[in-house]
């Protein structure tokens, strides 16, 4: 294809389906945990990391990946010492991570331009440290998921009854967020910080209406932000539309047309009987 003539787009691209993969992979189990809003509140966090790298000259990437991990860690302390109101330590941590955002920028003078790219997403500006940073996360991400399977698993579907069977869940947990961290950090260079929780819950959303196990509803979601990503890419390309919320209404359509498939399939098949 014409567009792949291109450094810049060739990295884009690379990018873009590391990102496709990981985030479904952590997105399907914060989903089913009822934590989704998790990946939104770090998605902000991140925010502080960007500023502080964008002041220190340090990569943004990079620092989105320091200030997610510990944003991780704490929203994970804080969920524990408010179990009846776990919702607190979202709204806490989000509401930090945005206010030292704020004071970062303003304090650092920091080109307004730059930061529009880093909340939106600027997918074709991706360097070759940011490929090798994604890179590595997603490789971190993918093995220790495998490692992890099955203990996730179970916590995922009965976390007091994997306590009572020996799984140690506060270690668990405190993995996951922590990978749930990495992965928003990295991913917020190819659909930005407010578009990223759609990434990684939406495709999810639309492999539960057709899937008939966790496994198949994993691939299914692999599949779907893959798809999304890379006709977000090439539409957005084409088009000369913003990258990020090209994906995201990518992810959207593939939504709408499995809850159409979900509903039409049955008819079909009574029909056909």
């Amino acid at each position: 294809m014409e567009m792949f003539q291109y450094d810049f787009l060739q990295r884009a691209f690379l990018a873009g389906l590391i990102i496709a993969v990981i985030c479904p992979v952590i997105g399907i189990f914060m989903v089913l945990r009822r934590m989704s809003l998790v990946g939104n509140a770090l998605s902000h966090i991140s925010m502080a990391g960007v500023a502080a790298g964008l002041m220190t000259g340090v990569s943004p990437t990079f620092g989105a990946v320091i200030v997610c991990l510990l944003g991780s860690g704490i929203i994970e302390l804080l969920r524990k010492n408010f179990r009846r109101y776990a919702e607190l330590a979202v709204a806490i941590s989000m509401s930090t991570g945005l206010g030292l955002a704020v004071l970062l920028i303003s304090a650092g003078n920091v080109n307004n331009a730059t930061v529009m790219s880093y909340l939106f997403g600027s997918v074709v500006t991706t360097s070759k440290s940011d490929i090798i940073i994604i890179a590595i996360t997603g490789l971190l991400v993918i093995v220790t998921v495998a490692l992890l399977y099955s203990r996730l698993f179970y916590v995922t579907f009965d976390e007091e009854g994997a306590f009572y069977a020996g799984v140690d869940t506060g270690l668990v947990n405190m993995i996951f967020v922590l990978l749930s961290g990495l992965t928003v950090a990295v991913s917020i260079r190819v659909v930005g910080i407010l578009l990223v929780s759609p990434l990684m819950t939406i495709p999810v959303a639309a492999s539960l209406q057709l899937a008939t196990s966790f496994k198949q509803a994993l691939a299914f979601s692999i599949v779907f932000a893959v798809i999304s990503v890379a006709g977000g890419i090439i539409l957005s390309y084409y088009f000369d539309l913003a990258p990020g919320g090209t994906i995201v209404i990518a992810a959207l359509v593939i939504l709408f047309l499995s809850i159409l498939t979900k509903k039409v399939l049955p008819v079909i098949k009574s029909k056909s009987a």
